[in-house]
């Protein structure tokens, strides 16, 4: 079971956190820091989760900044949270990337051209497109990777801490043949026991759609229900990935992915042409 240790939002949560209560403390970063025995910067730092801190540091700031009761020991339980070590450390991966994100999210919205979203894809599925991808890594990293994505998909059957997934891919991603007709096969097949999972939607664009708002490319929001984050878009690319995080630019992601759910089948129609194109290969 995939369960919530995602650092970075935990880290961003606390930051978050620790900046509103010197603000109501009515301090300024430059009041608070000399009692801290900080640099300014060094807070500053610290308040936009850029540097870490430890429960010692924490405890000095709640005590600087008038803090008690039920909150105390939440924090300090935040702060321990923010410092743990993620799931996917063991497989190669940092605190910076996609993966420590999603597993701290409650729901992701996400829109494929080219291929099938990597929380429905098989192991032989996600095997392929690693292999024909320009990343250089051994054959253990690529096991690793792998691994890492089918990881990420417990969570799409977690009753404690489900993953919530909508879906929409354009119709040739699912006649791309990546890793032949065997693996197409068992991945379209996969597509449809996943269709019918509660926190699953899927959507398929159909190919003969015109020019719509997602033309130019891929992209992902994520949602963190209950820990009082905003949203975060995410776009990979050839050359990287990027975090948008500015709202305005979050909020467009989030029309563009409700105007291509209004051009895309529903559910059921879409289910049905993943069988047809099933039945095709």
């Amino acid at each position: 079971m995939a369960v919530r240790s995602g650092t970075l939002v935990r880290r961003r949560q606390l930051a978050r956190i620790l900046r509103e209560l010197r603000q109501k403390s009515g301090m300024t970063i430059e009041d608070a820091a000399p009692r801290l025995d900080f640099s300014a910067s060094k807070l500053s730092r610290i308040e936009n989760a850029h540097q870490g801190v430890d429960v010692h540091v924490v405890r000095t700031m709640m005590d600087v900044f008038g803090v008690g009761g039920d909150r105390w020991n939440a924090i300090l339980d935040l702060t321990r949270e923010a410092r743990g070590k993620g799931w996917w450390r063991a497989y190669g991966l940092d605190d910076q990337g996609y993966v420590p994100l999603e597993a701290e999210a409650s729901a992701v919205r996400e829109y494929t051209v080219n291929y099938l979203p990597g929380l429905l894809q098989t192991a032989d599925y996600a095997w392929a497109l690693f292999e024909s991808s320009m990343h250089v890594g051994s054959r253990a990293v690529r096991e690793n990777d792998v691994a890492v994505r089918m990881i990420r998909q417990d969570r799409l059957r977690d009753a404690e801490n489900p993953l919530t997934l909508t879906a929409v891919f354009e119709e040739p991603a699912l006649r791309r043949m990546v890793g032949g007709p065997d693996v197409m096969c068992a991945q379209l097949a996969h597509l449809v026991e996943a269709a019918g999972l509660d926190t699953v939607t899927i959507q398929v664009l159909p190919a003969d759609v015109s020019a719509h708002p997602g033309a130019t490319g891929a992209f992902i929001v994520l949602s963190f229900d209950g820990l009082g984050e905003p949203d975060i878009g995410y776009v990979e690319h050839p050359m990287g990935a990027v975090h948008i995080e500015k709202a305005e630019d979050v909020a467009r992601g989030r029309l563009v992915f409700d105007r291509l759910r209004s051009s895309a089948l529903g559910p059921d129609e879409s289910a049905a042409l993943i069988e047809r194109v099933a039945m095709e290969m």
